[in-house]
């Protein structure tokens, strides 16, 4: 029987990965990417040639159960995402699940989270935190934002450009423009930012700088 890896990859900064992970994926038999283009830049960075296969939103519950009988049948496989370690808002869980329940053994190697450095070097407590990914899109949306305007540790959001200023303003509504955030952008990257202040501050910023890059928000909870 063989083994699946997790791997995670870099989320900027290409030297951001473990000197193990470039080993496994030059040693397993096949790549699980999200993308294989984005994971071919990365494997011709490092010189690892190795054959590789989609695996994302997708496909995956129509590719799981041929991998899973191939990994059962002897090949080792690893599985990245196109940045950070998969499972964490990106495909993973299904098949780790899937393994597990097979009897596979699933190894997931430490690395590139985008959410633990950002907040490390927010300044917000990072003892207690709640990680809440992305916020839903459309239904649910309202309900998470008046549970989470009542949550008491630090919250920890992930979001996109085009949707920051939204998100931010329907923070702000719900918890008020005095709640302490800070936004985290280009993680590991030339131009890393790093804004701390009231939600009403980080607002206004981007309202008069176009927000660039994904963002990590990071925001204090209530009566912090």
């Amino acid at each position: 029987m063989g083994k699946l890896y997790i791997i995670p990859t870099p989320v900027g900064n290409l030297e951001d990965i473990t000197f193990r992970a470039i080993r496994l994926l030059k040693e397993v038999s096949l790549i699980l990417a999200e993308d294989t283009r984005t994971t071919g830049i990365l494997l011709k960075h490092f010189d690892i040639q190795n054959k590789m296969q989609s695996y994302h939103k997708f496909n995956e519950h129509q590719a799981v159960a041929h991998i899973v009988d191939r990994i059962n049948a002897g090949e080792d496989m690893a599985l990245v995402s196109d940045a950070g370690t998969p499972g964490i808002s990106d495909p993973g869980f299904l098949i780790v699940r899937e393994c597990v329940g097979a009897g596979i053994h699933v190894e997931c190697l430490p690395g590139a989270t985008a959410f633990v450095p950002a907040l490390v070097a927010s300044g917000i407590p990072c003892d207690r935190f709640c990680f809440e990914g992305f916020l839903p899109q459309k239904k649910g949306r309202m309900t998470r934002l008046k549970t989470l305007a009542d949550e008491p540790r630090t919250i920890v959001l992930y979001e996109s450009p085009h949707r920051v200023l939204k998100t931010l303003t329907q923070l702000a509504e719900y918890m008020g423009e005095e709640r302490y955030v800070a936004t985290c952008r280009e993680i590991s990257k030339k131009f890393e930012e790093i804004l701390r202040g009231t939600l009403k501050d980080i607002l206004l910023h981007y309202t008069m700088n176009e927000p660039r890059g994904e963002f990590v928000i990071i925001l204090s909870g209530k009566n912090d």
